[in-house]
């Protein structure tokens, strides 16, 4: 009796499709983990993005992510953000953010509103393409690369523009953990003061970490505490944005109009409601902690293999004057509102 050739298990359809990319943005960022923990100083979510972006240019790599692995890149670009930018809500606790006075919350709503408008303006002044002004003034006004996604995903941003969006901030903010910390003597600012201004005006969580922690623990207390208040506006920002999208006159036919308020900024405030009641163990944060910075690791490893260097080039100038410009935007109206708070 002739043997029968036993079939071999199939894959299911979506793990074929997205199991390369994914496997990819994992191990991206087991090699941001790797590097994070030989430089310290540069934080992880920083990491991930070079990483992704050196991946999406070099030829061996590069066939790669724009072939099978493109496809699950695109899903953790996407599913991961958000999931990661929900998480990012169990960092806040209401408690925390009144505790710093109504004087300091102003403030932050002041240097954002100036940051964010004023960018939006001077993007489309310079003639940047699609919602690249849009995702610039998001990223340096309220939390980086975080936040491109976050609105990226709300209004169905390019991916171009997200991914480029996300490389500038993250290069401008890698270069403020340099240069912040030797402008606080020569500024005036005691520790505290310090730790605001960074807070203020720095963008990525890591990043104010990173540069707030050179001059003391009273630093990175008041750093983390008013870039959290600066957190929190990335829901109100995210809906104002969609809403303004939503009216745009001119949108294909057939395209649904998105949610006012997409599901994962509803989970990300959920969560920041959950972490104010104070029934969240301190392991549980913890544990939330790590997998978010894992899941925005993932993301922006995907979002900055993207990148097209030769695409970027063609608006490299007026991208880069964008970027610097924002950057003294949000440092000068930093540290005027810490001058004026005390």
């Amino acid at each position: 009796m002739p043997l029968r050739a036993v079939p071999r298990p199939v894959a299911p359809a979506g793990l074929r499709r997205n199991g390369p990319g994914l496997g990819l943005a994992a191990a991206g960022v087991a090699a941001a983990w790797a590097l994070h923990r030989v430089l310290p100083a540069v934080p992880l979510l920083t990491l991930a993005v070079l990483l992704g972006l050196a991946a999406g240019q070099l030829p061996g790599l590069r066939a790669v992510v724009t072939g099978p692995a493109k496809a699950g890149l695109a899903l953790a670009a996407r599913r991961l953000m958000r999931a990661g930018i929900v998480l990012l809500g169990l960092r806040l606790g209401l408690r925390d953010v009144l505790g710093l006075g109504w004087a300091t919350v102003l403030m932050v709503l002041a240097v954002v509103a100036a940051t964010f408008f004023g960018t939006c303006w001077l993007g489309r002044r310079l003639g940047l393409p699609g919602d690249q002004p849009l995702l610039i003034a998001t990223g340096y006004s309220i939390c980086g690369a975080s936040a491109i996604g976050a609105v990226g995903q709300a209004t169905g941003s390019e991916e171009e523009d997200i991914a480029t969006s996300c490389a500038l901030v993250t290069l401008c903010g890698t270069l403020a953990i340099a240069v912040l910390p030797l402008l606080q003597s020569p500024l005036g600012l005691d520790a505290a003061e310090f730790g605001r201004w960074v807070g203020a005006g720095v963008h990525d969580v890591g990043q104010v970490v990173a540069t707030a922690q050179t001059a003391g623990p009273v630093a990175l207390r008041e750093a983390v505490l008013v870039k959290l208040i600066r957190v929190a506006m990335l829901a109100p920002l995210v809906a104002g944005v969609t809403v303004a999208v939503a009216r745009r006159p001119a949108r294909a036919a057939g395209t649904a109009r998105p949610p006012l308020l997409p599901l994962f900024v509803l989970g990300f405030l959920a969560m920041v409601a959950l972490n104010s009641t104070g029934a969240v163990p301190a392991a549980a944060l913890a544990w939330a902690g790590h997998a978010q910075e894992l899941l925005l690791a993932a993301a922006l490893f995907a979002l900055g293999s993207a990148v097209r260097l030769g695409a970027l080039a063609r608006t490299g100038g007026q991208v880069a004057l964008l970027g610097l410009a924002s950057w003294v935007l949000v440092a000068g109206a930093a540290y005027g509102g810490v001058l004026l708070t005390g």
